[in-house]
C-alpha cells in the first residue's frame, strides 16, 4: 500500500478512537483503536537529533532487556478502520503498522505484539510492562541499516482512556511506540493497554 504522510496517517480515518478488544481468535495480546484524532505537538529539542536512517520497514526488532528478538511483520488497517493485530500464531512475532512513519523517520512509528496468544501461550510482548526509561531498543531495517531507540516512558492505560493523540498524534522527531493488552484480565482479554514510547537515539547509514 502507498505510505501515508504524516498528518495524513493521523487524519486519513475516522477521528473517533474506536477500541479493539484484545480477544477474538484467541488473540489476549494486542490491541490499538483507530488513528484518528487532531495531531499532537511533542515539545521536544531537535536541535541535536540523530541523523534518521534511509527509510525502509522494519525487519528485526530486539529489546534486549526483556529477551524480545523477533522478525516484523507489516500491518494495515481492519475493515471497521482499527489497525490489525499480528495473526495468532505459535511462532508469534512483532508487526509494524504501516501506514506510521518507518522506523527512524520523522514522527511516531507504531509496533504491535501480543501479551498471550491462546492456547500457544505466552506473545512476544509478554515482558513489555518490565522495559524502564533509558532501556535500549534496535530496529532492523529491511535495507540493513538499523535504528537505536531509548525508551522514555512506559504507560499502562484503561483502553477506554487510551491516548490516541498521544501515540499516533504528529511529532518533530523520529519516535517509536510498542503497544501490547495488559493489566487486569477479563475473559479472554485484558482491561488496559501498555504503551512504550521511545526516542530516537542514534542510526546506522
Amino acid at each position: 500500500m502507498t505510505h501515508l504522510s504524516r498528518r495524513a496517517f493521523v487524519t486519513a480515518v475516522v477521528p473517533a478512537a474506536l477500541l479493539v478488544s484484545c480477544a477474538g481468535h484467541g488473540s489476549d495480546g494486542a490491541s490499538a483503536p483507530r488513528p484518528g484524532g487532531t495531531p499532537a505537538r511533542s515539545s521536544a529539542d531537535t536541535a541535536n537529533a540523530p541523523a534518521a536512517p534511509g527509510r525502509s520497514a522494519p525487519a528485526r526488532l530486539r529489546i534486549p532487556e526483556i529477551g524480545v528478538d523477533t522478525p516484523v511483520m507489516r500491518l494495515g488497517l481492519a475493515q471497521d478502520g482499527s489497525v490489525q493485530v499480528p495473526p495468532i500464531t505459535a511462532h508469534d512475532q512483532a508487526g509494524w503498522y504501516q501506514h506510521s512513519p518507518a522506523p527512524g523517520q520523522l514522527g511516531p512509528s507504531v509496533i504491535l505484539g501480543h501479551v498471550t496468544v491462546g492456547a500457544y501461550g505466552a506473545g512476544v510482548f509478554r515482558h513489555l510492562d518490565r522495559l524502564r526509561r533509558g532501556d535500549g531498543i534496535t530496529v532492523r531495517l529491511e535495507n540493513g541499516r538499523s535504528a537505536e531507540f531509548t525508551v522514555t516512558s512506559v504507560r499502562t492505560v484503561a483502553k477506554a482512556d487510551f491516548p490516541t493523540k498521544e501515540v499516533y498524534g504528529d511529532v518533530d522527531r523520529p519516535e517509536l511506540r510498542l503497544i501490547t493488552c495488559g493489566g487486569p484480565r477479563t475473559g479472554d482479554g485484558y482491561l488496559d493497554n501498555v504503551i512504550v514510547f521511545a526516542a530516537l537515539s542514534t542510526a546506522s547509514h
